[in-house]
């Protein structure tokens, strides 16, 4: 059970595990949320669209069912399409049998159990470009970026693979998505086994959160921060840098972020885990 992410840092941890992101107008805002609660979220929920062109249907949904359909939507060449963030509508009701299972992330009941669980409330919902009907293949890029979305996901909350659900599985109502579900949290649980969270150099200070970096927050690592940012080339202070967090220490963190490839919402000059182990910020 966790909180959910803010909608930068969602964008941020999903580039940080190698997803190829492309945000469309308003996605960080346009939710359900007006409907019902959106968290604490237990997990990942996959499907697939059984259409094809799906990007404008899971953005606006349709006149019985509105939009977003989804969080994002994993196009054939593995381009995550962030269309909503929130409560979205792509879950609905589901078996209290299977939500308990992956509360507690165990072995999932089959088949599951009545619907009388709201799956909006507690799932990130991917859809993925497929006709569904066993004819249709899911090329390599797609399924690689499934699994490295799932595996960034459940890396931030601290959850395992066994957090990573289908549609099929939440509902007797759905068949999707049209691959093993068993096979993909394999792939997941193996992709998490590579990458263990660093062990910080003993020289340089551990990365604190993105939740530290607030307007005000005072620390001499703040001030160390900028240090670095400023022998980087990247400062832009017009005083200090001092041991508050600032509007300038933001945009120098920009800078910085810009310095190693990070564009759009990604460059927000908010510090991720990747962007601060490469700026090496001395123990304080």
């Amino acid at each position: 059970m966790a909180t959910p992410l803010t909608a930068s840092a969602f964008a941020r941890v999903l580039r940080d595990e190698g997803v190829q992101v492309r945000e469309h107008a308003n996605w960080q805002t346009h939710n359900r949320n007006h409907k019902g609660a959106w968290g604490p979220v237990n997990g990942v929920m996959l499907h697939h669209t059984a259409g094809r062109d799906s990007l404008a249907l899971c953005r606006d949904g349709t006149a019985t069912l509105p939009g977003p359909l989804c969080t994002g939507l994993v196009a054939k060449d593995g381009t995550v399409h962030l269309v909503g963030y929130g409560r979205t509508n792509h879950a609905g009701s589901g078996s209290a049998a299977t939500y308990s299972a992956v509360r507690a992330e165990r072995a999932l009941p089959s088949p599951p159990g009545p619907d009388t669980v709201d799956g909006n409330t507690h799932f990130y919902g991917f859809e993925i470009e497929n006709l569904g009907n066993g004819q249709d293949p899911y090329p390599s890029p797609q399924l690689t970026t499934v699994e490295r979305l799932c595996a960034a996901l459940c890396r931030v909350h601290g959850w395992t693979a066994a957090s990573v659900i289908g549609h099929k599985e939440w509902t007797r109502r759905k068949i999707d998505p049209s691959f093993s579900m068993s096979g993909m949290r394999r792939r997941v649980d193996a992709r998490l086994g590579t990458r263990p969270a660093p062990t910080p150099h003993p020289s340089y200070a551990e990365f604190p959160g993105a939740a530290f970096f607030v307007p005000g927050r005072r620390s001499a690592l703040i001030t160390a921060v900028g240090r670095r940012l400023v022998a980087e080339g990247c400062g832009r202070y017009r005083i200090g840098p001092g041991p508050e967090w600032t509007e300038a220490d933001v945009a120098s963190y920009a800078v910085w972020q810009r310095k190693l490839g990070y564009t759009g919402a990604a460059a927000d000059g908010i510090p991720g885990r990747a962007s601060w182990d490469e700026l090496r910020v001395p123990r304080a």
